[in-house]
């Protein structure tokens, strides 16, 4: 330990070699071929590193031991083995089949002749060839060693490519999120090609001083657990405190810089070489050029979180204002509803207004009629009490016409409870009978006794009334007009017939519509609004009964009836239930 702080390298070198060895592999189908070569090389040194011996006595053997060790550095390869050319045949799968140029081939044959070098160095990418005989132990030196630091150079020219690859390839990534850990493993890989190291080493960030730091990459023997006898933090805050940015110590190469958004990096490598001015040199420029390329892969992964929050922004706004379009289309929706059934109601007012209104002018008519003859009491009583009934059922529509408005149109309610139906379309019709003798027509009222329904007594007597209307409008003058409530197959009914011209067969098909104007006019020079039937039709439906028409009736013109189903029929002294229906 030394400054307070450990070298990771000087630990592990106490249980392995400082450096890797050069792997050579012999392929001779002679054995003796194998020890001498293993005898003159044994003691060989190149650059503090020593030879590995590899042996095949084959081809075959040769290519797959080429497999098992990609990072043999030479190869000691003999012409004629298992066959005239095995030699020839496996320099040519080295480079061909595996793909592997950078081991360095030396071709030895005990008869040249066999293969003759020029076309052997140009045809299989041979890197020396040797004559056996010539091949003394001086001379395989000098061969081994011309071989050794061809493979060197052309490794360190290998992890060159390799690293500037790697920063092209995290430079061209940047907009990806792994850029800043693809830069930090290719900076490790160009700076081992730089110092002339093995690939070993690794990258350490923190965000500011004093925050915990991580690893963004890490290589070689920095890969395994032994990473974890550096302590960072220590190393941090001596470089913190210290002007210097390269540091060597311990056989360790330590590279520090600090961001201008002030994120720190530190770079530690294994190296056992002290370095030379004129690395330190490079590695300074280097560190300088390299805080830009991490902060601008920090910024650009700052971007991209800010991009990926602003599009969870606008995608929630969007929802909200879909939302909020779907709540105003649904609010449009129902004032368009509202304002169709206002429509409704006020056409309903005002045709529903125009029966009692007539009931009450013709009776008030027939009183003054009355007067002027000096007529007895009872007479003018009896049409007295017809003009408060008309009066008091006019105040009634207003009435349920104002509450109707009040709620939707799917939402009227009625009052059902035992009524007199057969009473309700006698007195209605009765109202109408001014109107009638007005127009010199016979009204014909026939109603069956004890003929109770439940059902609403208002609702009905508007039914009726709007039927018994349009027969005495349509009908012309002496016209007959009858009016009829009875049973029939368990059902209660309340007909109208006229005498007037009927219905049309293009009439049907829009007989129940909301004001529509049948083919047919008034016969009197009336008004009409074409709610009249719309009007009865609700009200069937409203009780669960219907409305039937006939084109051409009992008396030929026009019929209409009421039907409610038997379940609304009360049979003479049967007790029926009361109450407040929402139908």
């Amino acid at each position: 330990m030394r400054n307070g702080w450990i070298s990771f390298a000087a630990a592990g070198k106490e249980a392995a070699p400082a450096l890797p060895r050069w792997k050579l592999l012999i392929v001779d189908d002679d054995q003796a071929v194998h020890d001498g070569t293993r005898f003159a090389l044994g003691r060989f040194t190149l650059n503090g590193r020593r030879l590995e011996f590899l042996g095949a006595h084959s081809g075959a053997e040769g290519f797959r031991m080429l497999q098992e060790h990609p990072d043999t550095a030479v190869v000691l390869l003999d012409v004629v083995m298992e066959s005239e050319d095995a030699g020839l045949r496996l320099a040519r799968r080295i480079r061909t089949d595996l793909g592997n140029d950078l081991v360095r081939i030396i071709l030895r044959t005990g008869q040249p002749g066999q293969a003759p070098e020029h076309k052997v160095v140009v045809d299989y990418d041979i890197n020396d060839y040797k004559a056996k005989t010539e091949l003394t132990a001086e001379r395989l030196f000098t061969a081994l060693t011309a071989a050794l630091r061809s493979y060197e150079q052309l490794r360190r020219l290998d992890d060159t490519r390799r690293g500037l690859e790697l920063i092209v390839s995290a430079s061209a990534d940047l907009f990806s999120r792994r850029s800043l850990q693809r830069l930090a493993a290719g900076v490790l890989l160009q700076l081992n090609a730089l110092l002339e190291l093995e690939a070993a080493g690794i990258v350490v960030v923190r965000e500011s001083a004093g925050a915990a730091h991580s690893v963004l990459a890490r290589l070689g023997t920095f890969a395994g657990p032994g990473t974890g006898a550096l302590d960072f933090d220590t190393l941090f805050r001596r470089f913190g405190e210290d002007s210097a940015r390269v540091l060597h110590q311990d056989g360790l190469t330590h590279l520090f810089l600090r961001t201008e958004g002030g994120s720190e990096f530190l770079v530690v490598l294994d190296n056992p070489r002290d370095l030379s001015a004129a690395q330190i040199s490079l590695l300074t420029v280097f560190s300088a050029k390299l805080a830009i390329a991490f902060d601008n892969a920090r910024l650009h992964g700052e971007v991209v979180a800010a991009n990926e929050a602003l599009e969870g922004r606008v995608l929630r706004r969007t929802l909200e204002l879909a939302t909020a379009n779907a709540r105003l289309e649904a609010q449009g929706a129902q004032l368009r509803r509202v304002n169709n059934f206002k429509n409704e109601i006020l056409g309903t007012i005002a045709h529903d207004l125009k029966n009692p209104l007539g009931v009450i002018m013709g009776r008030a008519e027939m009183l003054r009629t009355l007067a002027e003859q000096g007529a007895d009491a009872e007479p003018i009583c009896r049409q007295t009490d017809h003009i408060r009934e008309a009066a008091a059922r006019l105040t009634r529509i207003l009435d349920r016409s104002l509450s109707d408005a009040m709620a939707d149109a799917m939402d009227i309610v009625i009052e059902a409870r035992p009524a007199d139906l057969g009473g309700i379309v006698a007195r209605t019709a009765e109202m109408a009978r001014p109107l009638a003798e007005a127009k010199r027509q016979a009204l014909e009222v026939a109603v069956e006794p004890d003929l109770e329904a439940r059902c609403d007594p208002d609702r009905i007597a508007e039914a009726i009334e709007n039927l018994v209307g349009n027969a005495v409008k349509y009908t012309p003058a002496g016209g007959r007009i009858r009016v009829t409530a009875g049973r029939r197959d368990g059902e209660v009914f309340a007909a109208v017939a006229d005498s007037g011209p009927g219905l049309r067969p293009e009439d049907v098909a829009r007989l129940f519509g909301r004001f529509q104007r049948l083919s047919a006019q008034p016969t009197g020079g009336e008004s009409a609004t074409g709610l009249g039937l719309s009007i009865v039709r609700k009200i069937a439906d409203l009780h669960g009964g219907r409305i039937e028409a006939v084109e051409h009736g009992e008396l030929g013109g026009a019929a209409f009836t009421l039907i409610l189903p038997p379940d609304r029929a009360i049979e003479p002294g049967a007790p029926a239930p009361t109450g407040r229906e929402n139908l």
